[in-house]
């Protein structure tokens, strides 16, 4: 009974670390596979890499939290452990089903503060921890996304530029008896900076998504009463995350979200910068995040920021009548250069996954309005922020753990 209940366990993990490897490399490595930088085979071998060492580092002091600090690891006996796993697997599966970006990590610590409720041994201190860095990490991240969406953005925008390239960036000569590495010809010393900065932002967000998401795949099973090391763990599920990144994540690089189509390739370089680091720096404090929470609040943030740049923070602050009869939307519309603007525009996802060219750059570069500047992204202001999507995905926050909670809270009653 008990190696049956290992057995389900170890399947259980595979199966959590299988669609976090499928869906975390095609955020990872999204606009880098697009733009031609590099191939599909090549960015699942760098997420494996590159995840394995943010799971092997930082990654391993959240598996420590999740296995034995919230509740004490004796109380992850096998039937536990693979409920947890499926509460676990069970929130990818709403996620996927209603396309929001709920929190794997979120769910798996919803399922363990249930066991811990149930058994009586839930760490409740260490809990008023995770709680606020959940509550404070995606309000840090909007934040800093509305600070450079608002002040930053529009200049990064006029003067860094994205390439897509007809072909590779890295080119093969097979002439000879050795093939031999060489550079895309048409590229300049420009593509070539850029190019390098999006490859090594995406090898940066899987060290950051295979510190967060190592525990939520193996925590269970690791521990005093589990069947598996820390490291053992570790290799287990970034295994796990490599089958998926070489399989289910080849679809998830060519299929572009409807939410995110129109998100430019500057934008998404920004929100992997700052999301990754928000969760890196408490996954190194040991504190189960979530990334998708991180980054998609940092999206709101840059679409927030960009929308409200044509007023000043005295008209936010006190808005008129007239302005408050304007239902301003934020999107990652709010992200992309206006099409009405004179102005160049790097290719945004959407461009690539159609295989469009981005509106050609004009002669000269004309000057950024100043903050409280009318320009032409007020033409465009209700596509700046869908209030409608954002709400839905909070709500969503919320509610997978919540329910992870109420559910497993009486499957652990009747078990004990």
């Amino acid at each position: 009974m008990v190696s049956l209940l290992l057995v389900a366990g170890v399947a259980a993990a595979v199966f959590v670390g299988f669609n976090i490897g499928g869906s975390s490399t095609g955020v990872a490595f999204g606009p880098a596979v697009g733009s031609r930088l590099t191939r599909k085979t090549t960015a699942a071998a760098l997420f494996i890499g590159f995840a394995f060492l943010g799971a092997w580092t930082v990654g391993r002091n959240v598996i420590t939290t999740m296995s034995s600090s919230i509740v004490p690891a004796v109380q992850f006996t096998p039937v536990a452990s693979v409920v947890v796993l499926f509460f676990t697997g069970l929130s990818l599966l709403v996620s996927n089903l209603y396309g929001v970006p709920a929190s794997t990590s979120m769910t798996a610590v919803g399922a363990i503060i249930g066991l811990g409720l149930a058994s009586g041994t839930l760490n409740q201190a260490l809990m008023f921890v995770i709680v606020s860095a959940w509550i404070v990490a995606p309000l840090l991240s909007f934040a800093v996304g509305l600070v450079i969406g608002r002040y930053v953005y529009p200049y990064l925008d006029r003067y860094v530029a994205f390439t897509k390239f007809d072909l590779h960036l890295i080119q093969i000569d097979r002439s000879g008896s050795v093939p031999r590495p060489h550079l895309n010809q048409n590229a300049s010393l420009q593509d070539i900076v850029g190019s390098i900065s999006v490859v090594v932002i995406a090898c940066y967000m899987a060290f950051s998504a295979g510190a967060s998401n190592a525990a939520n795949a193996v925590a269970p099973l690791v521990g005093a009463g589990g069947p598996l090391t820390v490291n053992q763990g570790v290799l287990l599920a970034v295994a796990a995350f490599g089958l998926g990144s070489f399989t289910i994540a080849r679809r998830t690089l060519d299929t572009v979200g409807d939410n995110i189509t129109e998100l430019p390739i500057l934008a998404s370089l920004i929100v992997s910068i700052v999301g990754g680091t928000v969760i890196t720096i408490l996954s190194y404090l040991g504190i189960p995040a979530s990334l998708a929470v991180s980054t998609t609040s940092t999206i709101i943030g840059l679409g927030w920021g960009r929308a409200s740049r044509a007023a000043t923070l005295a008209e936010l602050a006190t808005p008129s009548p007239q302005s408050a009869a304007v239902d301003v939307e934020v999107a990652t519309g709010a992200l992309a250069t206006s099409r009405d603007e004179e102005v160049p525009t790097s290719p945004t996802i959407g461009d690539i996954a159609r295989h469009e060219e981005p509106a050609e750059k004009p002669t000269e570069v004309p000057d950024v309005p100043e903050v409280g500047e009318k320009g032409p992204v007020d033409l465009d202001q209700k596509s700046l922020f869908d209030s409608a999507a954002a709400k839905r995905i909070v709500s969503m926050w919320v509610l997978t753990p919540s329910l992870a909670v109420a559910t497993s809270y009486p499957v652990f009653l009747v078990l004990s």
